[in-house]
C-alpha cells in the first residue's frame, strides 16, 4: 500500500469515526429495526455511535465502515456508504467532504 492509499484510508476512517459519533438525518433504520420499537432504535443508535470493536474481519481496508454488534438478542449490521452531495451516485472521493455525503444503515443481520 502505498503512503497515498495509507493516508486517504486514515481520512476516510477519521470522517466515518466523526460521522458515526454524531447520528443525524443520514442515519438510516431498516423496516426491521424500526419493528423493534423506538427504545431499541435508540439503544441500536446508541451502540452505533459508541462502537469501536474494530477488527481486521470488519475493518479490513481500515475505513471504520461496517460493524455488528448484538442487542436485544438479535444481531445488528451497520454500514456507511459514500454518495455524491446530490445521492445519485457514489462518490467520487469519499475522502474529500465537499464532494462526499454518507449515509449510515442500522438493519437487522437477518435482513441482510
Amino acid at each position: 500500500m502505498t503512503l497515498t492509499a495509507t493516508s486517504t484510508r486514515s481520512t476516510i476512517a477519521r470522517l466515518n469515526d466523526c460521522f458515526r459519533r454524531h447520528p443525524g438525518p443520514n442515519w438510516m433504520m431498516t423496516a426491521g429495526v424500526e419493528a423493534k420499537g423506538p427504545v431499541f432504535v435508540l439503544c441500536a443508535t446508541s451502540a452505533v455511535s459508541a462502537f469501536e470493536a474494530f477488527t481486521a474481519d470488519n475493518n479490513p481496508h481500515g475505513e471504520r465502515d461496517f460493524g455488528s454488534f448484538s442487542l436485544g438478542g438479535e444481531r445488528l449490521f451497520w454500514k456507511i456508504d459514500y454518495y455524491d452531495k446530490a445521492l445519485h451516485f457514489g462518490s467520487p472521493d469519499p475522502a474529500d467532504q465537499v464532494v462526499t455525503r454518507r449515509v449510515l444503515t442500522i438493519m437487522l443481520a437477518s435482513e441482510y
